[in-house]
């Protein structure tokens, strides 16, 4: 396969990985651009790894982890809606819709980037433990804590809303 059949292939997919993570189209196209001219050059290199696609989304991650790593600065951009070719299927009740997405990003937002890769890639790209522990270059064992504390702590954030509704 060539760099530019796997760019056609895959280009749109490894976009919607990045917005999942960043949270920002703007962001995760950026993070994408910079990937592929990445890949570019190591295309070889990556050709030669039993599954490519994993070997740029772990570059992908990557960059996304390394993201204003040590800035003071932590910024995270929400969006009411993701553009259409990126978001959810249309639903009845949008405003209630784009108020669960926001909570949603609110909460995603708050984890270590790690865990939200974690997360992204298990729920969002259906990926075993094996293939996310290759994507995130870790240990079986360090995907399922990630996934776990990630989990345990959006559990944490959810149930005192969720009590406080019924209040």
């Amino acid at each position: 396969m060539t760099f530019e059949e796997f760019v056609e292939a895959r280009l749109q997919a490894l976009l919607r990985y990045a917005v999942m993570l960043t949270g920002d189209p703007h962001t995760a196209q950026d993070l994408v651009q910079e990937t592929m001219i990445r890949a570019q050059v190591k295309w070889r290199r990556i050709t030669a790894a039993s599954v490519p696609e994993h070997y740029v989304k772990r570059m992908l991650t990557n960059a996304y982890i390394d993201l204003h790593r040590g800035s003071w600065l932590r910024r995270v951009v929400l969006r009411a809606e993701l553009p259409d070719q990126l978001g959810p299927p249309p639903v009845a009740d949008h405003a209630e819709a784009s108020a669960d997405r926001d909570q949603m990003w609110l909460w995603l937002a708050r984890l270590p980037k790690r865990q939200r890769a974690a997360l992204v890639l298990r729920y969002y790209e259906s990926l075993s433990d094996v293939e996310i522990a290759e994507v995130l270059d870790c240990a079986i064992g360090t995907v399922r804590s990630l996934i776990s504390r990630a989990l345990a702590t959006l559990r944490a954030e959810v149930a005192p809303e969720l009590i406080g509704d019924f209040r």
